[in-house]
């Protein structure tokens, strides 16, 4: 019997064998950060939005209502970072936009790369890389998962905004450069630009779009969600003699700053477009600066053939002109307004060119924020509500005074950057005074200033752990090689800035919910329709999309999947 069987089954016909399915990935992972944006401003602008942009991604995806950042200081850098990385700053050691570094005795810049060289713009604008970041991002981890054939592009106005998303293994990373108005890179990524960014470059868009005045793009009575267009807490631009529309974008921006032709002269690049002009520059503090950022980021898609080429690419898209303007106007301006209404259309623009050009349902978008914004100090003065002003030089120097008092002359406070104070050690070290004493006179000496609520010595907070409050948000924010001895809190509604007093437009960085509450929406393959009040982090973005991907989450990840949008 079991004979008879045997020659049966070896009659049978030889079946071929079936080609294995392709691992469930969507075709192409588009990430957006919008700088500065606030949660409240997808329903505060509702009635004024179209069918394409904020509407579509509600409608059709899933949106995250109570998604905050868990750390300060809550600037663009370390939000970028902790977006892509899944962590904080005390992990991915992005403690701020600059820092004070104590091995050389002087600031650095979140992406300064000296080693490396420009690519397409001026030295300044293109010695830029992501060395500082000490963790991987979710793009370095798709790399690492397809073997490095998949593409993963940043593409901002800001360097940080668009190097910090695309991570150590890039493919590309490309921002903006305000001298010759060119999307620039640097030999971190590459010896030289693409044939088709440079004559992307050489065509002039960000000419084009200044060569028109800014007007309102619905009549300016509509704009009830703001306030009147003339107000004293909103800063005019350069040359204008008020705040107010329309802003003539030509007459502001004719004849270039004076640094722009020896900046070229010395770019050592003999691509770069003639010297302009016209101030680039400031495209940036327009709503055509993201206009630019998407015309960029579409020939990015067509040229490169993301999401069309048999495996998972991932964009990485900043739109940076919504902080500029932010800062200027504040978030209550008629300005700011006009910005995502018309950013509104910029995003429509953008998933049409999705369903075209990947396919509809085939692209996987998430939209987050790297920070929100506190009302301008006028703005709450003239409305009753808490709040104030105090100068970072103001606070520097009534620390540094007072320890003169202590212990006498000496350059006692070597720099106060990201709210937090950098003591002259060796100099601590020389006159035998004890750092944990020295921090702890600061800490005291900062607690008789205006708007100064709590002050935290850097020994303290390394000595506790906070699973929640302000010391957790201090904790999860401080990286002890790159942060400062003693750390402030300021009271609700108080900012700080460079300039003093702050009277003119806004500014964040605070543990305030006006400035960690940020937007989080899912939408595209594998997503469906719904929403959560549950709080989540932003650090929870990067192990979703993992998740969705099947693939490891960055090395410092602390973040976790987000269940709801995942169905799982």
């Amino acid at each position: 019997m079991k004979k008879t069987m045997l020659l049966a089954l070896l009659a049978l016909p030889m079946l071929a064998a079936k080609p294995e399915k392709p691992l469930p990935r969507p075709k192409l992972v588009v990430g957006i950060v919008v700088d500065q944006m606030r949660y409240d401003y997808i329903y505060r602008y509702w009635s004024k939005y179209p069918a394409g942009g904020f509407r579509r991604l509600l409608g059709e995806g899933f949106s995250y209502a109570s998604c905050h950042y868990n750390y300060v200081p809550t600037y663009t850098g370390p939000g970028h970072a902790s977006v892509y990385t899944g962590t904080t700053p005390a992990v991915h050691g992005i403690v701020g936009n600059n820092w004070f570094e104590r091995e050389t005795g002087k600031g650095t810049y979140v992406t300064e790369d000296k080693t490396v060289r420009a690519v397409g713009g001026t030295e300044a604008a293109g010695q830029m890389s992501p060395r500082h970041l000490l963790a991987t991002t979710i793009t370095d981890e798709l790399r690492l998962a397809t073997n490095f054939q998949a593409k993963t592009i940043g593409v901002s106005m800001k360097d940080r905004g668009s190097i910090l998303p695309a991570g150590h293994a890039a493919t590309a990373a490309y921002w903006y450069d305000g001298t010759n108005g060119a999307f620039i890179s640097s030999t971190f990524y590459q010896a030289a630009l693409p044939e088709w960014v440079a004559k992307f470059n050489a065509a002039g868009h960000a000419a084009e779009y200044l060569n028109k005045p800014w007007n309102t793009l619905l009549p300016i009575a509509d704009y009830t969600e703001s306030s009147p267009d003339d107000v004293a807490w909103e800063a005019a631009f350069k040359g204008e003699t008020k705040p107010v529309f329309p802003h003539d974008l030509p007459v502001l921006s004719a004849g270039a700053p004076a640094s722009v032709a020896p900046a070229l002269k010395n770019s050592g690049d003999a691509k770069n477009p003639q010297t302009p002009n016209q101030n680039l520059d400031l495209i940036r503090s327009t709503p055509f600066g993201n206009s630019l950022t998407t015309d960029f980021a579409l020939e990015t898609l067509r040229q490169e053939q993301m999401g069309q080429r048999g495996i998972t690419d991932f964009l990485a898209i900043s739109y940076s002109s919504t902080d500029y303007v932010g800062h200027q106007f504040g978030p209550n301006s008629i300005e700011a307004e006009d910005t995502y209404l018309r950013l509104d259309r910029e995003l429509a623009r953008l998933f049409e060119a999705l369903d075209k050009q990947v396919g509809k349902g085939q692209t996987l978008v998430f939209l987050t924020a790297d920070h929100a914004a506190a009302h301008a100090v006028g703005f709450n003065q003239a409305h009753r509500l808490p709040g104030g002003g105090v100068g970072s030089s103001v606070i520097r120097d009534s620390v540094q005074r007072a320890l003169v008092r202590q212990y006498g002359a000496g350059q006692w406070v070597l720099s106060y950057e990201n709210q937090q104070v950098y003591l002259n050690r060796p100099l601590l070290k020389t006159r035998n005074i004890d750092l944990g004493k020295a921090q702890a006179a600061v800490a005291a000496a900062l607690l008789t200033l205006p708007g100064v609520t709590q002050s935290l010595t850097a020994l303290d907070l390394q000595r506790a752990h906070w699973s929640e409050g302000l010391g957790m948000y201090q904790e999860n924010g401080f990286y002890a090689p790159r942060s400062g001895d003693v750390l402030t809190v300021l009271a609700p509604g108080w900012l700080e800035a460079y300039s003093y007093p702050v009277v003119k437009g806004t500014t964040h960085g605070s543990a305030g919910a006006y400035d960690t509450h940020v937007p989080l929406l899912f939408w595209g393959w594998g997503v469906k329709h719904g929403e959560s009040a549950a709080a989540v982090h932003i650090t929870d973005i990067a192990p979703t999309i993992a998740q969705f991907l099947h693939i490891q989450e960055p090395s410092g990840c602390s973040g976790v999947p987000l269940t709801e949008v995942l169905g799982r």
